[in-house]
């Protein structure tokens, strides 16, 4: 039997492009095959149905949330659902009006363009794209100092669907100019067991019960990370067994993969540890946090907090991030004399 080798990377590390391919291959493509986030569901079918109805273009959506969580998906099912094409592009790609006008300007009517990270869009291209989403027209600035005058272009009706893990850091203006504001959740467990059902019949490798379950606990309630499990627990049981995913073959995998029961990897292991051992608990401020990583802060506050906080793991507080006596019994240490447990009650 053939050794897999050791796998190092976080699940939480953005995808490669090989793996990205392998994501998309396995994104749900129709509203029959995404699971879970039911209010978002309905409230884009009733935007959808509106939209088809009056013959109009569909309203600017804003899809915000954590990372993995389908935002990218749902944006292709709204095109699918709408008969329309979709563009993609990202906010920091868009680096001058120029780049977005380039691409406004070869749109269609009824096109969408999806604009993932839209919260990191510089303040020209935002500004830029206020006439666009309101008035489907686009201001062009012909010649420089008193002699500049504006030329206004028409462009043809069309949808911007936006994705952001921070929409905090979204302008007012920009914010105010979406129709639909959709906020996803992590998954529950039942969804993400039908997530993996879908994915291993698209693989085609034989998934049990026991093991799916064990993997859709582990994958932190977002789908992204539970098809990354998946796709690596499949290599270890193609090289190391016979392609079926046993209760051996998945532990093995975990554990090459250093995710534990709760489906924590070291990453989280260690941001857990770090408040706990070197600073009591906490509390202690996200820049010290990040810092004691060499993380940066959008880093911990937008990949590493927010799954944290959902079980349970840790706490925000005004005076900075606090573990919890959860914590302290997931890592095995024992809770300080002096450890401010109220704080959490």
């Amino acid at each position: 039997m053939k050794s897999a080798k050791p796998i190092k990377e976080s699940v939480l590390e953005p995808p490669t492009p090989e793996e990205e391919r392998l994501l998309t291959s396995l994104r749900a493509k129709t509203w029959k095959e995404f699971q879970g986030q039911e209010s978002v569901v309905e409230a884009l079918h009733i935007a959808i149905a509106a939209a088809k109805k009056r013959k109009e273009a569909l309203e600017h959506i804003l899809l915000y949330g954590p990372p993995g969580l389908g935002k990218t998906s749902l944006a292709h099912i709204i095109g699918h659902e709408m008969g329309a094409t979709v563009r993609v592009t990202s906010g920091p790609a868009l680096e001058r009006a120029g780049d977005l006008a380039s691409i406004l300007t070869n749109l269609e009517p009824g096109d969408i363009l999806f604009i993932d990270e839209i919260h990191r869009l510089n303040k020209v291209v935002e500004e830029t794209l206020y006439p666009a989403m309101e008035d489907y027209a686009l201001d062009i600035v012909i010649g420089k100092g008193p002699a500049a005058r504006t030329l206004r272009l028409d462009l043809p009706q069309f949808t911007i669907v936006g994705a952001t893990t921070r929409i905090g850091l979204l302008s007012a203006p920009i914010r105010d100019r979406f129709g639909v504001i959709s906020r996803l959740s992590f998954y529950d467990p039942e969804h993400l067991e039908q997530i993996l059902i879908n994915a291993a019949k698209k693989l085609r490798i034989p998934l049990h019960e026991k093991p799916r379950k064990a993997l859709a606990k582990r994958s932190r309630g977002t789908p992204r990370i539970a098809l990354r499990l998946l796709k690596r627990v499949r290599d270890v049981a193609q090289v190391e067994g016979n392609g079926t995913i046993t209760d051996d073959i998945l532990a093995r995998a975990l554990s090459m993969m250093e995710v534990d029961d709760a489906g924590l990897d070291a990453s989280d292991r260690r941001l857990l540890t770090v408040i706990v051992d070197k600073f009591g608990g906490g509390p202690v401020g996200i820049e010290t946090v990040a810092a004691a990583l060499s993380e940066d802060v959008g880093t911990v506050e937008e990949v590493l907090e927010p799954f944290l906080m959902q079980i349970g793991f840790l706490k925000r507080t005004p005076r900075g991030r606090m573990a919890t006596p959860a914590t302290f019994k997931h890592l095995g240490k024992p809770l300080p004399k002096n450890f401010q447990g109220e704080l959490f009650t």
